[in-house]
C-alpha cells in the first residue's frame, strides 16, 4: 500500500511542481512529492519488519521516516505557508508559528539523533516510539505549528487541507494513538493531492495577471492558459467571477 500510494502521489507531486509560477511556491509545491517519498520510505520499514531486508536497512528507513515526520515537518510546513502568504496579520502569525516550529524541530532532531527509535506492528499499524518525542507537549506544539499554519492561510484550498489534517490527527489520536506518526503521514499524503488544484488556481491567476497588465505572453504560455481555462472553468470563474473564460477582459 505504501509503495502503491507513493507512486500515485509522486505523479500528482510532479504535476504540482510543474504549476509553480514563483520561487516562493517551490517548497509548498514540493509537499505532495515529499509525502510520496516519505511513504516510499515507510514501505521499506514494512519490508524490514517482515525480515525481507536487513536490520541495518530497517533502521535506516525508520530513522529517515521519523526524522522527516517528527523532526522536519513542524518547521517545513509553516515555512512553506509563510512564503506564499501575502503580507498581513496572518503572515505575521504564521511567522511566529514558524519560529516555534523551528525550536521544536531542533529539539526533536536532537532527541531523535541521541535516543533510538523503536518500531513495531500493532493492530496492523506501524507504531514508532521515541522516548524523547513521545509526550503530550511535543504533540500539542506539533499540531499547532503544522495544522495551525495551514488553517491560517488565506487560500480556502490550503485551509481545507489544514482542517482535513487536523480532523485526521484528532481521529487517529482517539482511536489509534499508537499509530499517530504512521497513520497521520499516510493520511496527509493522500489529502495532499488537494494542493494540485490550489496551484492550478495560482497558475491561472498568475498567467491572467500577466495578460491583464499587457506584459504579453509567449505562445507557449498563451497556449497553457487557454488549456487550463478550458479544463478548469470552475477555478477560472472563481478567480474572475464576472468573466467568461476565453473572453476579452
Amino acid at each position: 500500500m505504501n509503495f502503491t500510494l507513493s507512486g500515485a502521489i509522486s505523479i500528482v507531486g510532479l504535476l504540482t511542481l510543474r504549476k509553480v509560477s514563483t520561487p516562493n511556491e517551490v517548497i509548498f509545491a514540493s509537499l505532495p512529492l515529499l509525502f510520496a517519498l516519505h511513504q516510499f520510505t515507510q514501505g521499506f520499514v514494512w519490508l524490514g519488519l517482515n525480515h525481507l531486508i536487513s536490520h541495518r536497512a530497517l533502521t535506516m528507513a525508520s530513522s529517515i521516516f521519523v526524522f522527516y515526520a517528527q523532526g522536519l515537518l513542524p518547521f517545513l510546513i509553516p515555512l512553506a505557508v509563510w512564503l506564499i502568504e501575502p503580507a498581513g496579520w496572518k503572515k505575521n502569525v504564521v511567522a511566529v508559528l514558524m519560529v516555534l516550529g523551528s525550536l521544536l524541530t531542533a529539539y526533536s532532531l536532537w532527541g531523535l539523533a541521541t535516543e533510538p527509535t523503536t518500531v513495531h506492528i500493532v493492530g496492523g499499524t506501524l507504531s514508532y516510539i521515541n522516548p524523547w518525542t513521545d509526550n503530550q507537549y511535543d504533540a500539542t506544539v506539533y499540531i499547532l505549528t503544522t495544522c495551525g499554519s495551514l488553517i491560517l492561510c488565506s487560500s480556502i484550498s490550503v485551509q481545507l487541507f489544514g482542517w482535513l489534517n487536523f480532523i485526521g490527527l484528532a481521529l487517529i489520536a482517539v482511536y489509534k494513538p499508537y499509530g499517530f506518526t504512521s497513520l497521520w503521514c499516510l493520511y496527509a499524503a493522500m489529502v495532499s493531492v488537494l494542493l494540485y488544484f490550489y496551484f492550478i488556481e495560482r497558475r491561472i491567476r498568475f498567467l491572467q495577471e500577466i495578460k491583464e497588465k499587457e506584459y504579453g505572453l509567449s505562445e507557449e504560455l498563451e497556449k497553457e492558459l487557454k488549456v487550463m481555462e478550458k479544463k478548469y472553468p470552475k477555478i477560472t470563474s472563481k478567480i474572475f467571477p464576472f468573466v467568461t473564460p476565453g473572453s476579452n477582459r
